[in-house]
């Protein structure tokens, strides 16, 4: 038989979850010979065997990879051979030069749980099992090469039964670097509010407090989550009064889908992320009942955010709650357990990650904690995602589960380090074809999250082995994120570009969907400061790689108290009944608000103007009643887009809206016909009905001037659901291609992906 012999290099995430011992037992399988190995790009093999073995052998790399693994390119090429192989070998790594990927943090796998719920297995109820496919990876790796040497792990010593299936390659365990056993990992502790031991099984415990309505603070793969009882109305009221959050949304967690049964609407698509290894917070359209059953998680929303365990230590809780069953099979059952499960960290602060920290930023919010030796080495939230009607998924917040997952790029250009804005920001790091956003960091109004961001940065450049060339940033000077971009671009004697807030945003859909332009990017979000120095945020753009025209905007509204207009939508109420010639009408309307007669007496002069779709979202609101003051950001367009879903389908008024020859688009009469509506509910699905047609109108106008026909949309406000999916709807009938984000926030957590894209092309081109 004649011996054929090739050389095979794959790119991607291929290190650190179990490809070279898969490649190892498929060679085997197939009677091939060879070696394969670690490099600094990715992994390389050669394998030397019959043809038909080895066209096998390339087809099932790919169809039979590693759940974790995730295989962007992989080559093949014949090559001579001098000796032939004898064996098959897995060779010592090469890493020099590294351009390798790091794998993001992932959920116990099944083979896992099933030791961790079988009495007979020595890792019984160990609350660190994991194998080459699943647990930590990001949260713990220093630097590369993804050695155990380089992880948290590096001060447990392996015991002799954990060294004998790291070193065999047949195992499922080999160089599973996290890989350890209650005689030789971490263990947990459950400490209480003064940071002394409690005795006793620290599973039990920690589940009989959260019986008792106790709050537990409990170290996960990414930093603390602070859990109470989810069915407990007190125990919930309790934790958002000690953590300063009256009304923003809660996530819960509970054993299966079966147990969200009565609690939340889960269709397949929603089903198979909440399954999905990542396991992010999905999500779901609440039942009649959820709100009885759950009180106080997500006051006046339509939705509700659910996850699924994804560590040992969350998965034993449910099973003492079970009453410690054998086997895996009560995972299929329903189960009553309900857990609060939100980030633990004070009001706006990064979230906590150390022991030491725990106990001492939590203080007064834990009534006790669960904590355990193995340190996390960068921080990282819960991802957060919506499943749309065609089951595509938009995410909210991408962190766990996702960082650091590169996005593929159209072209290979210099690496670029932006560093994104303000709110919810996230920075981005290129390198070669790829981008990486970094995990959730926050506003960059506390020195803590400041110093996130520059960690976070200095984190990923080691990690993937990158020294940027380019540094990007928001226009608005003041920011910090701009300033430590002039920094450190000034440091490494790079360029340093501006990249204007609203061009990032529709930057980032054709950085994620690989489109070229030009395109016409409506970019509708809550504020972002515009070329001529005033407060954007409705932009209508045709965007061409690094050049950006504004073709139109919606009418500027009045902002009355500027920043506090954005907090108080009874004010952007106040700011259309103006607009309208009604101010006569505000210190009545809104008398409950101390502040209306004063407002009236502002708005009678000029005040600060914005384009902002948010503020009009608010001014809605404001008009119908629905938020008079938001406790978090959002809430009234939320509120209201819940109130127009329960509604229902509104066809629209024509005559609502006008569009000038200037291409300013202006909705005075939508608000005026708000403002005299008397259902809320209807004056929520009018609005949307109106403001889909409308922007559909608009782009179908613009479409028609410039010959540009396809769209791609951009901003905080594309969270919307009803927006999102009626404006896309309303463009396939005028034959508009329609784009936005999907994988990436499409608020400012995907910003930074923008400012980098539109820094490389203005380097290419200066």
């Amino acid at each position: 038989m004649t011996m054929q012999r090739q050389r095979l290099t794959v790119r991607g995430v291929v290190q650190g979850v179990g490809f070279r011992p898969f490649v190892y037992r498929l060679a085997h399988e197939l009677a091939l010979n060879g070696w394969v190995r670690n490099d600094g790009r990715g992994v390389t093999l050669e394998v030397e065997g019959a043809p038909a073995c080895l066209a096998q052998f390339g087809h099932r790399l790919r169809s039979d990879a590693p759940p974790l693994a995730r295989i962007d390119h992989l080559d093949a090429i014949a090559i001579a051979a001098s000796q032939p192989f004898v064996d098959f070998r897995i060779l010592h790594s090469e890493m020099a030069g590294s351009e390798a990927a790091i794998g993001a943090d992932s959920c116990i796998c099944p083979a896992c749980l099933a030791e961790l719920f079988d009495p007979a297995n020595r890792r019984y109820r160990y609350a660190f099992t994991n194998c080459t496919d699943c647990g930590p990876r990001y949260s713990l790796v220093s630097r590369l090469p993804y050695d155990r040497a380089n992880t948290s792990m590096a001060p447990f010593i392996q015991c002799a039964c954990c060294q004998s299936e790291y070193a065999d390659p047949m195992h499922r365990r080999f160089h599973a670097e996290p890989n350890a056993c209650p005689d030789c990992g971490p263990c947990l502790q459950l400490l209480d509010a003064a940071g002394v031991p409690i005795a006793g099984d620290a599973i039990a415990q920690t589940l009989a407090l959260i019986g008792q309505g106790g709050i537990v603070a409990i170290k996960g793969l990414g930093g603390f989550h602070l859990v109470c009882d989810a069915r407990n109305a007190t125990a919930v009221a309790t934790l958002r009064a000690r953590k300063d959050r009256e009304e923003k949304p809660l996530a819960v967690m509970v054993a299966n889908t079966a147990s969200l049964a009565d609690l939340a609407e889960v269709g397949t698509a929603e089903r198979e992320w909440l399954e999905s290894a990542a396991r992010p917070i999905v999500l779901l359209k609440k039942t009649a009942s959820t709100d009885r059953q759950l009180a106080g998680i997500a006051p006046q929303l339509a939705s509700i955010g659910a996850l699924l365990p994804y560590t040992p230590i969350h998965y034993l809780l449910f099973h003492e709650a079970a009453g410690r069953p054998a086997g895996t099979a009560w995972l299929a059952q329903p189960q009553s357990l309900a857990l609060v499960m939100t980030s633990a960290n004070p009001h706006g602060e990064p979230l906590v990650i150390g022991n030491d920290e725990a106990l001492t930023e939590l203080a007064g919010i834990a009534d006790a904690f669960l904590i355990h030796q193995r340190d996390i080495v960068i921080r990282c939230d819960d991802s957060v995602l919506r499943v749309d009607a065609q089951g595509t998924p938009q995410f909210i917040r991408r962190a766990r589960g996702y960082t650091p997952r590169a996005v593929p790029l159209a072209i290979t250009a210099a690496p670029a380090l932006a560093l994104g804005s303000f709110f919810k920001n996230a920075l981005c790091l290129t390198r070669g074809d790829q981008a990486f956003l970094s995990q959730y960091i926050g506003d960059m109004d506390r020195v803590t999250n400041c110093r996130a961001l520059e960690a976070a940065a200095a984190h990923l450049m080691h990690l993937l082995n990158v020294q940027p060339q380019i540094v990007a940033h928001d226009r608005h000077p003041d920011f910090f994120s701009t300033q430590l971009a002039l920094r450190l671009a000034a440091q490494w004697q790079v360029p340093c570009i501006a990249v204007q807030h609203h061009h990032a945003h529709i930057a980032a859909v054709l950085a994620e969907h690989r489109l070229a332009g030009p395109v016409l990017g409506l970019a509708l979000d809550g504020v972002g400061l515009g070329d001529d120095g005033t407060a954007w945020g409705g932009e209508l753009l045709r965007v061409d790689g690094a050049d950006c025209q504004r073709l139109g905007h919606l009418r500027p509204i009045a902002m009355p108290g500027a920043d506090q207009a954005a907090r108080e939508p009874w004010r952007m109420g106040a700011a259309a009944l103006a607009m309208l010639g009604r101010g006569d009408e505000i210190a009545t309307r809104f008398a409950a608000q101390k502040g209306a007669p004063l407002i009236a007496h502002l708005l009678a002069r000029p005040q600060p103007l914005t384009s902002s779709m948010g503020r009009y979202f608010d001014a809605a609101a404001g008009l119908l009643g629905i938020a008079s003051v938001m406790s978090f950001d959002a809430q009234a367009a939320m509120q209201l887009e819940g109130l127009a879903a329960q509604y229902g389908a509104c066809p629209p008024e024509d005559d609502l809206y006008r569009i000038d020859e200037r291409m300013q688009l202006d909705l005075s009469p939508l608000l005026a016909r708000l403002a005299d509506c008397g259902d809320p509910a209807y004056g929520a699905a009018l609005f949307h009905a109106v403001l889909v047609d409308a922007l559909a109108n608009w782009l179908d106008v613009a479409a028609a001037r410039s010959g540009v026909r396809t769209v791609a949309g951009g901003g905080g406000c594309f969270l919307n659901a009803l927006l999102r999916g009626g404006l896309q709807d309303a463009l396939a009938r005028r034959g508009l291609a329609f784009y936005t984000s999907q994988g990436v926030p499409c608020g400012d957590g995907g910003l930074a992906l923008g400012q980098a894209w539109v820094a490389q092309r203005t380097v290419a081109c200066a």
